[in-house]
């Protein structure tokens, strides 16, 4: 008996790959079931920070309050990924006032830093674009006025009870857990150098391992301030302040009156509809449009007969996605400084445009950047929705992992690296000016389906991210998967294209496929030109939670590939 029961579970973990839908011995071709409850649902990509939405949850909290107590523990929990250095996007579902707000959470380039004075910078630095780490590529963090924004908004329970889970778990430790540990070693490695990180995150030179207990009481004291005074506890005083002076003293420009002149934006999301489904996207500077431009190529091809997994599918997908990626290298810009042209782009006209130009026998060759800027990039992704019907779904990063590196003392979080992917060419519309929001890669999505609020759901990943939602509501909608199936199978990601920082593709760029699709596809592939990547990692990270509209339920889904945990009450 105990044979037979590790035989179904083998297949159960190792059937994912098959995709489709299939099933074994009547599982589903999942790494696990999707989560299932009737009163609230929460999937975050570290589980404690989920026990702490759904702690938020029963104490009487919205999803949004949940939503904001589990981004402060990921935060602390996953600081690899996000933080209050960082930056903050958001679609809420209000199910009160029946309506969708978006809200835009990114900072600006510092006000006193002009594209002259960054070019000498760099070039009496030895350097010849933005780099990746260091004080040059800071941008104004948004995630707090984010919080607080949200907060004043929708929130019901008081902002000092939203933070107190995070506030505990700083103060007591928790234990790091597996794919965490990973890359906060890797960390070390790339951040070592930059002022004050080995203070902030090592004990004693090194980065904790799985399972060792990590406290950071500098950052509880930074969540009691906000938590006591809002957004003022961040943006003015003594911790703006602090920010401001250790980053002018290791070279760079933010200013007191960068941090207090910051606010974020409500904006209206846009969206198109695939086969029925509305999809929801923020306009720019973040690349949601993408998702919308690939699902509007896709829908005029017979996705559901080609099958997942065929080379029909991958290679028009990846097609797609580079003739999207052209449109995002142009006109995902920042649009108080650029007029992005979002109706046209999203337009049927245009995708029947870019669909003729696909060849379906031969990949379209372009240049690869050269540069990753816009390929890497940690973040967190979480969604949540309670009894009364309110959904978010929120997405939060720093960039690069803990971002620029640089972390002011005593504060317990580094600054964001944003800036990195400006452009420095004038006639270029992401060029780098004062006060200027930068492209983001960063994508909170949502969908509607009968016209009813149904699915809020992301993927982390740098330029993973648009690819690798479309591929997830494509494989709801076109393959009939169910909710963790759809993040479970097996992903491709094209990497090369053309980027907001003014680089051009000419070579094909690469295509990263995961283990699962046949080794004949795969060779199919490559006969039309493709060629095929050997790295990992590209994969990206996946939360959603959805409306059983039948049946009145939550369903929630958590990534394989990370440590994250959907549940509910």
């Amino acid at each position: 008996m105990k044979l037979i029961l590790l035989v179904m579970v083998f297949l159960l973990v190792s059937a994912r790959v098959c995709g489709g839908g299939d099933r074994v011995f009547g599982l589903p071709l999942a790494t696990r079931s999707p989560a299932l409850a009737k009163n609230g649902m929460a999937a975050t990509s570290q589980p404690l920070a989920t026990d702490a939405a759904l702690d938020i949850l029963k104490a009487g909290g919205n999803a949004i309050d949940a939503a904001i107590a589990a981004n402060a523990c990921l935060g602390l929990m996953e600081p690899t990924g996000c933080g209050i250095g960082g930056d903050l996007f958001a679609i809420v579902w209000d199910a009160e006032e029946g309506k969708l707000h978006g809200y835009n959470g990114s900072g600006r380039s510092p006000g006193s830093l002009t594209l002259e004075k960054l070019k000498e910078e760099l070039s009496d630095r030895g350097l010849d674009e933005i780099p990746a780490h260091g004080t040059l590529p800071i941008s104004v963090p948004g995630c707090v006025d984010g919080w607080v924004s949200l907060h004043e908004k929708f929130g019901k329970l008081p902002l000092e009870k939203v933070l107190e889970p995070a506030i505990r778990h700083a103060r007591e430790g928790f234990p790091v857990s597996q794919v965490i540990a990973y890359y906060w070693q890797a960390s070390v490695r790339k951040l070592e150098p930059q002022p004050g990180f080995m203070e902030t995150f090592t004990r004693n030179g090194r980065a904790p391992v799985e399972g060792e207990l990590w406290k950071n009481p500098d950052l509880a004291q930074s969540y009691e301030r906000i938590a006591k005074e809002g957004r003022a506890g961040f943006y003015e005083g003594e911790v703006a302040e602090r920010m401001a002076r250790f980053v002018q003293e290791h070279g760079g420009f933010l200013t007191v009156e960068d941090l207090t002149s910051h606010r974020g934006e409500w904006v209206e999301p846009v969206s198109t509809n695939y086969r029925g489904v509305d999809v929801w996207q923020l306009p720019p500077n973040g690349q949601g449009l993408a998702v919308l431009q690939i699902l509007n190529i896709m829908e005029g091809y017979p996705v559901r007969d080609w099958g997942f997994g065929s080379t029909e599918l991958l290679h028009h997908f990846i097609e797609a996605k580079k003739q999207v990626f052209e449109d995002r290298a142009r006109d995902y810009v920042d649009p108080e400084f650029h007029k992005v042209p979002i109706r046209d782009l999203i337009s049927r006209e245009r995708a029947d445009l870019q669909r003729s130009a696909i060849s379906p026998e031969k990949a379209a060759r372009s240049i690869d950047t050269g540069r990753a800027q816009t390929r890497d990039g940690d973040t967190v992704y979480l969604s949540v929705a309670d009894s009364d019907g309110n959904m978010i779904s929120l997405i939060q990063s720093n960039y690069r992992g803990i971002g620029s590196g640089v972390c002011p003392p005593g504060l317990g979080f580094g600054l964001q690296d944003r800036g990195e992917l400006f452009s420095l060419d004038k006639e270029h519309a992401n060029v780098y000016e004062p006060g200027k929001r930068p492209f983001h890669t960063i994508i909170p999505g949502f969908a509607f389906r009968d016209g009813k609020p149904w699915l809020s759901f992301g993927v982390m990943g740098g330029a993973t991210q648009p690819q690798a939602q479309a591929w997830v509501l494509m494989n709801m909608i076109d393959f009939d998967m169910n909710l963790q199936e759809a993040g479970d199978a097996p992903r491709v990601v094209h990497v090369g294209s053309s980027q907001p920082t003014g680089y051009v593709m000419k070579d094909g760029g690469e295509v990263a496929i995961e283990s699962g699709v046949s080794a004949e596809v795969v060779a199919e592939l490559e006969k039309r030109g493709h060629v095929i990547s050997k790295k990992r990692g590209l994969f990206g990270g996946y939360q959603a939670v959805m409306r059983d509209l039948e049946h009145g339920t939550w369903v929630g889904a958590s990534e394989s590939r990370k440590d994250g945990h959907a549940a509910g009450y």
